[in-house]
């Protein structure tokens, strides 16, 4: 896995759909070893924004490198960065072991990590299931095991708890803290102020906002936090 400082970085981002806004004017950076959170409500712009990281949306405006480069010119880009958009979009008639078989193999990942990802996110006993008959929380985990195939450096997650029970909730937190304690960039995005952090910048209207002064404290360092039992992050995006 290759470390590099800065992870994403996002200038002047803009992309409309007719007349509405989506994103205006975006800039911020994503710091490698720490949980960065992307905090705003339904349509303020977080999905879209990712989705113009990815090269899924070309901007109206401004740029978005990740790794120094826009993600459609990486080499691998499996494996420099992992991604979680629509947990839903899965066949469902393909087995959970199958479907990241076929990602592994058309991006030429060892299998072995197929198995370590489905160990990772707790679902290694239905592997062989088919993928139709998964609760939305286990086609969560399912497309969190498929952005961690690639050992990737980078790794974005929309929404990522959504579908999950408390104890999932509980175990993607550490899961988080953990792949931010490994060196690698987390970039989460969530409606839920509590999720990322509360010190995470906050998307309004496809802009970019401080918070207030949290109530409490919130790691701000580059280092991932050590302790923090009910948020996962540290979060401030530079810009």
């Amino acid at each position: 896995m290759e470390l590099v400082t800065t992870s994403i970085e996002c200038r002047g981002l803009r992309k409309r759909y007719g007349p509405a806004v989506a994103v205006d004017g975006l800039s911020f950076a994503v710091e490698a070893g720490r949980v960065t959170g992307f905090v705003g409500p339904n349509g303020a712009g977080k999905s879209t924004t990712m989705r113009m990281i990815l090269g899924l949306d070309a901007p109206d405006a401004g740029t978005a490198l990740v790794c120094g480069r826009p993600y459609r010119s990486l080499r691998n880009p499996l494996r420099r960065v992992g991604a979680l958009l629509d947990a839903g979009a899965l066949h469902p008639g393909r087995r959970a072991r199958d479907h990241l078989l076929w990602m592994a193999q058309s991006n030429g990942i060892s299998p072995r990590r197929v198995d370590e990802a489905l160990e990772a996110v707790g679902l290694a006993s239905v592997a062989r299931r088919r993928a139709g008959g998964f609760s939305l929380g286990m086609r969560q985990r399912l497309g969190i095991a498929a952005a961690l195939l690639g050992d990737a450096p980078v790794l974005l997650l929309d929404e990522p708890v959504n579908g999950l029970d408390p104890e999932g909730i509980h175990w993607i937190r550490g899961l988080l803290r953990g792949l931010a304690g490994q060196g690698r960039a987390v970039f989460v995005s969530s409606h839920l102020m509590s999720e990322p952090c509360a010190a995470a910048n906050t998307r309004s209207r496809g802009r970019r906002r401080r918070n207030p002064r949290p109530r409490r404290p919130c790691a701000s360092s580059s280092a991932a936090p050590r302790s923090s039992p009910s948020s996962p992050c540290s979060a401030s995006a530079s810009g």
